[in-house]
């Protein structure tokens, strides 16, 4: 009777010790974290470019424009640890001069003026298992800006 007690408060005092750290994790005025949950990313983590080369790589497939679309700008980007790692980013692409035919879609500048100047707000989920070399765009949506 007496270890199921000091087991029972052994317990507590452990996930009195672990809500305490998920407090001050959090930080003052901010919601608790959960563990497993989504977090805020670096846009320069290698992992996070990766995942947004990918995005738009299989979205320029996709899309029936005769231009290739590239980031403008990355408005959020979060992350979250599963059996892999989903990414979550939110940004803004525009429509670039050069055509699906053209290499080198880096250095494409982007239509200025007109009709062909389009930019888009887009969400894309990505969720990669990089010890098993698998990538996967599993949502993603877009509209106009």
């Amino acid at each position: 009777m007496a270890s199921l007690v000091r087991s029972a408060l052994l317990l507590l005092a452990a996930l009195a010790l672990a809500m305490t750290v998920s407090a001050a994790a959090s930080g003052p005025g901010k919601p608790p974290r959960l563990v497993g949950g989504p977090v805020e990313a670096n846009a320069n983590e290698e992992g996070v470019q990766q995942a947004l080369d990918f995005a738009l790589s299989e979205y320029n497939k996709a899309s029936n424009d005769k231009y290739h679309s590239r980031v403008v700008q990355v408005v959020r980007v979060r992350k979250q640890i599963v059996s892999g790692v989903n990414y979550f980013m939110d940004v803004l692409i525009g429509r670039t001069t050069c055509t699906k035919s053209q290499p080198n879609l880096a250095t494409c500048p982007f239509h200025e003026e007109g009709q062909l100047s389009k930019k888009s707000h887009c969400s894309f989920q990505v969720y990669t298992v990089p010890w098993m070399n698998t990538t996967s765009l599993t949502k993603f949506s877009c509209k106009e800006a």
